[in-house]
């Protein structure tokens, strides 16, 4: 019977280190490293090196990937552009902090945003984790994924993207949510048509950190994409009402004055009012939707992507805001 036992013993030891040696090792090396900075105890944030569009040369990395860690869990938002991205940010968790990725986050449809979730592809087969986001950004990934993908793969190269799939979130979230990493507790805000159609807000009340997604700029210009201006500075009204003191959207924010907010709400609310009022100033002016090539905003001119999307906003702004003007009359 000992023998047995032993024999059994043996056989169960040689399973479990055949299945430990199957089991991804994280990749620990310096040059596989993330830069991480913290926000607040127990908030990271992995930025890029310089603010741009997608390039091979940044690999499709123009939007921080964020994290919240506590007792060897963490939850990731915004995984970034590829599955190497989100390879490193997994690896990085593990060797840097002990830590396993629990919770993956999308606040929006964006390629850039979402793709790494193709990196925790495993695990959430395992039920190790879930991957999370609105109803609408589900929606919109399942329809537009496919060709943002391929956009990406010729802008960032193809061996950027090498191994990145299509992983749609598993889970919706609803308003009301409430996310919980240790201290951290996440509050999931109703979502917002602003920059998307649906952008997905969260907030950690304790830390003060909001975490906006697409819907806070600075030095990139934003884009209105399937959203809409007004509901865009609605959004960014409601972020300011909660009077955060870090504020995580294309780039980190941060203020120490309470009276104030961070700088990045202030000048994206600028930019959409500016826009909001020379479209309808254009339009008091009597001209007309083919004309909107005149409307030039100078004081952002060298923001990043203005040459590509300052048209393309006004042309959004001016079918959104025309049934706006019709109603109001000219000059009011």
């Amino acid at each position: 019977m000992n023998g047995l036992c032993r024999a059994l013993g043996a056989g169960l030891l040689a399973l479990l280190m055949g299945c430990a040696s199957t089991a991804p090792r994280p990749d620990c090396s310096a040059a596989h490293a993330v830069p991480w900075q913290a926000v607040v105890p127990g908030v990271w944030v992995w930025q890029p090196d310089v603010v741009g569009e997608v390039s091979a040369a940044n690999a499709g990395h123009v939007v921080p990937t964020s994290v919240v860690v506590s007792g060897g869990e963490a939850l990731v938002i915004d995984p970034g552009p590829s599955h190497r991205h989100g390879l490193r940010v997994r690896d990085s968790l593990a060797c840097r902090f002990g830590a396993q990725v629990r919770w993956v986050v999308n606040t929006h449809a964006h390629a850039e945003n979402v793709l790494a979730n193709s990196a925790f592809a495993d695990r959430l087969a395992a039920g190790q984790l879930e991957i999370l986001s609105s109803e609408g950004t589900r929606s919109a990934m399942q329809q537009r994924c496919a060709a943002c993908l391929a956009s990406l793969g010729e802008r960032a190269g193809q061996g950027a993207m090498a191994g990145t799939g299509i992983v749609l979130p598993s889970r919706v979230l609803k308003t009301g949510e409430l996310l919980r990493v240790g201290p951290h507790t996440l509050h999931v805000l109703p979502p917002a048509p602003g920059h998307t159609e649906s952008d997905l807000v969260l907030w950690d009340e304790t830390s003060r950190v909001v975490w906006a997604g697409g819907l806070v700029v600075d030095q990139r210009l934003p884009e209105l994409a399937q959203g809409g201006v007004d509901a865009w500075l609605l959004a960014l009204d409601r972020i300011a009402a909660l009077r955060p003191r870090h504020v995580i959207g294309n780039t980190v924010s941060s203020t120490l004055d309470d009276r104030a907010l961070p700088p990045t709400v202030v000048v994206t609310r600028a930019y959409l009012a500016e826009l909001r009022a020379r479209v309808l100033a254009a339009m008091d002016e009597g001209r007309h939707a083919g004309e909107s090539a005149l409307i030039t905003m100078p004081a952002y001119a060298r923001w990043v992507g203005y040459a590509q999307r300052q048209g393309f906003n006004v042309q959004r702004a001016w079918r959104e805001l025309e049934p706006v003007w019709m109603e109001r009359g000219p000059g009011q």
